[in-house]
């Protein structure tokens, strides 16, 4: 089976990262490199076991843009979204035994430095027939 773990930051979680002021302490080279290289090796022995299928990064959220339908047009508006605090930053996809494995995995994700930090695990659906429960 396969699942999903959504990661979550903000834009202020961006801003850290790329240097821009915030009322956050900001993060040290050392300290950005060391994230960096824990995802990195953890997607290796993800790699490495069988278990990766995909793992990405999302841009910040600056650069996403929200469509919605209204009256039968599309509303297009661009980011970043004041009313939300918690974006979904990237995403992991692996493909393992069981449910619990899959958390397993995720809580491997979640970064200990982080109060309140916190990733979603979800199965992915291979059709229509998978989603009535």
């Amino acid at each position: 089976m396969k699942y999903m773990i959504l990661l979550y930051g903000s834009q202020q979680d961006y801003d850290v990262l790329s240097g821009r002021a915030t009322d956050r302490p900001d993060m040290s080279a050392e300290q950005i490199a060391a994230m960096h290289k824990h995802m990195e090796t953890y997607h290796q022995a993800l790699a490495e076991s069988g278990e990766l299928v995909d793992a990405r990064g999302l841009s910040e959220p600056v650069h996403a843009r929200r469509v919605q339908v209204r009256e039968g047009a599309p509303v297009v508006t661009d980011g970043p979204y004041p009313e939300t605090q918690e974006v979904l930053a990237g995403y992991t996809i692996v493909e393992c035994a069981s449910f619990d494995r899959a958390t397993e995995i995720a809580a491997g994700l979640v970064d200990p430095d982080t109060p309140g930090g916190y990733v979603d695990v979800r199965p992915v659906v291979d059709g229509v027939e998978d989603l009535a429960g």
